[in-house]
């Protein structure tokens, strides 16, 4: 399948991976719509060189009732991306974190019973605790936040629809940890970067634990080539660069490569008593069913990041760089 001229929509797609697909499928051809939560359209600023030529509705995945526009677009492929994504938010927020991510993803889902695919992006969070490394999607999740527990909640609702009739397209994806151009400084790869860049104190643990990254734009790939493919995929996917790394490796990379006169203080902080102390993904079902790996080189792809960041800091002074 070929997503010139289809009917594309992209759920959460002003955000950071989903403005990325977003610009994709345009520059792709697709007739894209992006569904956004009411008064969302203000953080429209990752969208502004295509937004004439993007569709907008505003609804609440919450509000099955308010998805009615979206049934009547009766789209192709339906990527569904939008969440309450704040894993230690969560905690607080359970009852919003439950209706975003668990009821509207059913919601979404129940509204396009009828589409040729839809991929749910699900997250590696639902692995939880694990006694080893790498980690497949033969292992039985362990989510330890209502942000992984919903977001495997919605995971469970497409296998269901996936063993019922027209439920033959839906697809599972897992990506693990993202990074790169337009992050919101919540994240730890842009809050290093924007700090060290800015010259202020650097604060963290010690960074014995590790976690695996991957450059935005090769995980596009990965959810481009699962809207694709014409046949049946069972089971979540990892969209991984089975490639860890230490946290002070990270930060101190970080440190090297924008020159900073920051004071790295490793060990200032405690770690999280949940902390998950190795984060690999195995990549070999994304390989062998998408045809997919990354092409990104983690050195490579913080060069690159580093680099917008501080063009983005020249430009704007404007804290945080970019909404959530």
């Amino acid at each position: 399948m070929t997503l010139s001229k289809r009917k594309v929509l992209v759920s959460g797609g002003s955000g950071f991976i989903g403005s990325h697909l977003v610009r994709r499928l345009v520059v792709e051809g697709a007739e894209v719509t992006v569904l956004l939560q009411y008064d969302n359209v203000v953080k429209n600023e990752r969208l502004l060189w295509c937004w004439d030529r993007l569709r907008i509705i505003e609804a609440d995945l919450r509000n099955r009732g308010a998805l009615e526009a979206v049934a009547r677009l009766a789209p192709d492929v339906v990527f569904h991306l939008a969440a309450y994504n704040h894993v230690g938010q969560s905690f607080s927020q359970v009852e919003e974190c439950f209706d975003v991510n668990a009821k509207g993803t059913a919601n979404l889902l129940d509204t396009c019973g009828g589409t040729a695919r839809f991929i749910y992006i699900s997250t590696s969070e639902v692995y939880g605790h694990q006694t080893s490394v790498p980690f497949t999607e033969s292992m039985e999740p362990r989510p330890i936040s209502p942000y992984a527990i919903t977001k495997y909640a919605g995971e469970l609702y497409c296998r269901m629809k996936q063993g019922m009739k027209n439920g033959s397209g839906i697809v599972i994806l897992r990506p693990f940890n993202a990074y790169g151009p337009y992050q919101s400084s919540k994240a730890i790869i842009p809050e290093l970067m924007l700090n060290c860049l800015r010259g202020v104190p650097v604060e963290c643990t010690k960074g014995e634990q590790t976690r695996e990254f991957n450059y935005v734009e090769d995980l596009v790939d990965g959810f481009i080539l699962a809207a694709g493919l014409d046949k049946t995929l069972d089971g979540p996917i990892n969209l991984a660069s089975g490639q860890e790394v230490p946290i002070r490796d990270l930060v101190k990379t970080i440190a090297r490569m924008t020159d900073t006169s920051s004071d790295i203080r490793l060990g200032a902080l405690p770690y999280r008593p949940t902390e998950i102390w190795r984060m690999q993904g195995d990549n070999t079902r994304a390989r062998e069913l998408l045809g997919w790996q990354p092409k990104t080189p983690l050195q490579e792809g913080l060069r690159k990041t580093v680099e917008w960041f501080r063009g983005y800091l020249k430009r704007r002074a404007m804290e945080p760089p970019y909404p959530d």
